[in-house]
C-alpha cells in the first residue's frame, strides 16, 4: 500500500526545502498561504485538485497558488524540493494549478534554494526572484487530466483510472454506465474540454510516466498502458510530453 503522511511542514505553513520520498509515498489534502513550486529533481510526482490532476515529470516544475487545496503522489524514488513564493509574487503567475517546463537555470536556481543555507539576506529572496522570471517567461506544459462532475462521466472515467490499458470503445462503456456513446462524446467536449480519445490518451501517459519513472522498459509501458504496439506509444507520447520515452529515461538517469 502507498504511504501516506500530511504535508511536509507546519499547519498552515508552506512547506520548503528538500526531501527524499519513497514510492508510492503520499501527502494528504492540503492547502498553503503562500504559493509553492514543487520540483522532481528525481521521479515524477502527480498534484490532485478539485479540477482534475496535473503530473510533473523530472523535467517540469508543478505551480499551486495560495489557497487551492491540493494532494501530491510521487512516483520513482523522488528527490522532492519544495519552494515557497511569498503572496507579494504570486499575482507574476497564472491564478490557476499548473505545470511549466524547467528550464536550465530554473533548475539550478531550484536546487540552490533547497539546497544552500542563506549565508548573506535577502539571497533567498533574489533567487525566488529570477524563478519566477524563469516562469513567466516559460509557456506552460501542463499534463493536465480534468476530473467530470457529471455523474455517468465519472462512472466512465472512474472505469478508465481503474484500468488505464481497457481497449473498451466508448459505446462499451457507455452500456455499462447507462448512457449512450453520443451523450458521453457531448460531455467529454463541454465538460472536460477535450474528446474521449484524447483524455483517455493524456491518462494513458500520466500512467506511462510512472512506468518509464519506474524503470519499466518503453515496450513494456507501452503494452501496460494500452498500446498496440511501442511505436505508437512513442508517437503518442513525444506528442504530449515533448521528448521521446528513451530520451525521458535517458534524463531521469543522467539527474538532468
Amino acid at each position: 500500500m502507498p504511504e501516506t503522511r500530511p504535508p511536509v511542514g507546519l499547519p498552515g505553513n508552506t512547506p520548503r526545502g528538500a526531501v527524499r520520498l519513497p514510492h508510492g509515498f503520499a501527502m494528504d489534502r492540503h492547502s498553503h498561504t503562500e504559493g509553492q513550486l514543487v520540483y522532481a529533481a528525481a521521479g515524477a510526482l502527480a498534484t490532485t485538485t478539485e479540477r482534475g490532476t496535473w503530473v510533473a515529470p523530472a523535467n517540469r516544475v508543478t505551480w499551486t497558488p495560495p489557497g487551492f487545496a491540493h494532494a501530491h503522489r510521487f512516483y520513482g524514488e523522488t528527490d522532492v524540493r519544495l519552494v515557497a513564493v511569498p503572496v507579494a509574487l504570486c499575482g507574476e503567475l497564472v491564478a490557476r494549478p499548473s505545470v511549466f517546463a524547467v528550464s536550465p537555470v530554473l533548475r539550478e536556481v531550484l536546487l540552490a534554494l533547497t539546497d544552500r543555507p542563506e549565508r548573506r539576506p535577502g539571497a533567498h529572496d533574489r533567487l525566488r526572484a529570477v524563478a519566477v522570471d524563469e516562469l513567466v517567461e516559460i509557456p506552460e506544459q501542463s499534463l493536465h487530466l480534468p476530473e467530470p462532475r457529471d455523474d455517468r462521466l465519472r462512472a466512465v472515467t472512474d472505469l478508465l483510472h481503474a484500468e488505464p490499458g481497457r481497449t473498451t470503445t466508448l459505446a462499451e462503456l457507455g452500456r455499462a454506465v447507462g448512457a449512450s456513446d453520443r451523450t458521453l462524446s457531448r460531455l467529454f467536449r463541454t465538460e472536460l474540454g477535450m474528446s474521449f480519445h484524447r483524455w483517455r490518451t493524456v491518462l494513458r501517459i500520466h500512467h506511462g510516466l510512472i512506468h518509464l519513472t519506474d524503470g519499466r522498459s518503453v515496450t513494456e509501458t507501452a503494452t501496460a498502458c494500452g498500446w498496440s504496439n511501442p511505436t505508437s506509444f512513442i508517437e503518442a507520447f513525444t506528442e504530449v510530453v515533448g521528448q521521446t520515452p528513451g530520451r525521458y529515461q535517458a534524463d531521469l538517469r543522467s539527474g538532468s
